[in-house]
């Protein structure tokens, strides 16, 4: 960690929210002497405050320690998107760019996907103006798909699939794209109409 970087990153930070050093160190319970130590790269927070200073500040706790907040360069487009589910809960996140995100205090990566086999081809029908999608594979609290999106061009309709229910979903037809679903077991598919 390089103090001077972190010290002017918290200074940029803080001046940017509107605060003086003695707010910042008032809502985080230190002096503001501390404050100006930090600011002038003659010392770092202490440990136990990181966690804190970061909520005030709204920063990641490792840009903080890096001292940059850094840019996302990529362009972004759905061609880009990104899935995520976390192990522990099952939640799903997506992304556009290129940023990182954690939960149940993991860090998540992305999801890679692979094309649909056999096992794990959808069937669609077209219903007026949706597909009716439906799958034959297992629904079993140990193996089951746990959501299934449809990404077009500009949207992403993600639907959320339980255990012991028929996978039997409608999707508004928007559009070309392609539908994606993650099996428990299996990992990440893509089907395309």
């Amino acid at each position: 960690m390089d103090n001077e970087k972190t010290g002017r990153l918290i200074r940029e930070l803080r001046t940017e929210k509107g605060l003086t050093q003695a707010q910042l160190a008032q809502l985080i319970h230190v002096s503001d002497k501390a404050v100006s130590k930090w600011e002038r790269g003659l010392g770092c927070p202490d440990v136990s405050l990181l966690g804190t200073l970061s909520e005030v500040l709204e920063v990641n706790i490792d840009k903080l320690l890096e001292g940059e907040l850094g840019e996302n360069s990529e362009a972004v487009t759905m061609n880009k998107i990104k899935f995520y589910v976390c192990e522990k809960c099952g939640s799903v996140f997506t992304s556009l760019g290129g940023g990182e995100l954690s939960c149940c205090g993991k860090k998540l990566m992305p999801l890679t996907m692979k094309d649909a086999d056999e096992g794990h081809a959808l069937k669609l029908e077209e219903v007026e103006d949706e597909w009716f999608v439906t799958c034959p594979h297992e629904m079993t609290k140990g193996h089951y798909i746990s959501f299934i999106a449809f990404v077009s061009y500009d949207r992403v309709t993600l639907v959320k699939t339980y255990p012991e229910q028929d996978l039997a979903v409608r999707f508004p037809r928007n559009g070309a794209g392609y539908f994606c679903y993650f099996c428990t077991n299996d990992g990440f598919y893509k089907f395309k109409p």
